[in-house]
């Protein structure tokens, strides 16, 4: 069985995000980019699948601008057998939304018929959670989302849910699109011998237009501006005093 891990090149999880001055966007100049941390966590599942003789094989995909080769890399370092990039865009600033990047991967999953695809529950930096399950849709593929753990056997897929009252198990017919969760694994960090060779891996690259997709934006992002700051506590003497305060905010 081969593994399909779409993975999405982003803002550092540890840097902080600056507003550009006129709110059209995030600035991304001289800013540390990196793998997606939940598509981080969808390569180390897909990898422990192939180390526990459940996939021969682990391909991992980015769709975007040329740059994600780096994030690509890491995959691969980190243990994938090999990349794809699809160039969709030149511009850094132009964020592909998820229906022409589930369009694409339906592509290459035409192509290259996987068993299942391993993907994070959503990107950090637009928070959309939206593509797993368009491309389960288009592809007409079970779907698992929010998946905290996975165990293949045979043709089900078994797995647990983060949901909002617990955990829920379900199982899935393969071929499925499988989403995933914080808490599913720690990943591992790639070796220096595994980077070295990592660079010696296949990536193959494509074009948007190689798959018929049109990546023309349907979204028109309107205002982009900083959370509001948070405002001082009040600090109070007694629960009575405490209980009025909470009265004359409203929240009892």
């Amino acid at each position: 069985m081969k593994v399909l891990v779409p993975v999405k090149r982003v803002i550092d999880y540890n840097v902080k995000v600056r507003v550009k001055a006129d709110g059209t966007g995030v600035d991304l100049a001289n800013v540390k980019m990196s793998m997606n941390p939940f598509d981080e966590i969808a390569v180390e599942q897909a990898i422990r699948l192939k180390e526990a003789g459940k996939a021969e094989e682990v391909i991992a995909v980015s769709v975007g601008v040329k740059q994600a080769q780096e994030t690509l890399r890491t995959a691969l370092a980190m243990g994938a057998d090999r990349a794809i990039l699809v160039v969709a865009t030149d511009d850094v600033q132009n964020d592909i939304e998820p229906l022409a990047v589930a369009k694409i991967l339906k592509g290459i999953v035409d192509e290259e018929a996987p068993g299942l695809v391993l993907c994070g529950k959503q990107a950090i930096d637009n928070d959309m959670n939206a593509t797993g399950q368009m491309l389960a849709a288009l592809l007409g593929w079970s779907q698992a989302t929010f998946a905290s753990e996975v165990d293949i056997d045979g043709d089900r897929a078994t797995v647990t849910r983060e949901v909002d009252g617990g955990l829920q198990t379900i199982k899935a017919k393969m071929p499925a699109v499988i989403t995933v969760d914080l808490r599913l694994n720690e990943p591992r960090y790639a070796s220096l011998p595994n980077i070295m060779k990592a660079k010696r891996k296949p990536m193959d690259e494509k074009t948007a237009a190689d798959y018929g997709v049109d990546v023309t934006p349907r979204l028109e992002i309107v205002k982009t501006s900083e959370p509001e700051t948070r405002a001082a506590g009040i600090k109070v003497g007694s629960v009575d005093e405490l209980i009025d305060k909470l009265k004359e905010a409203g929240t009892v």
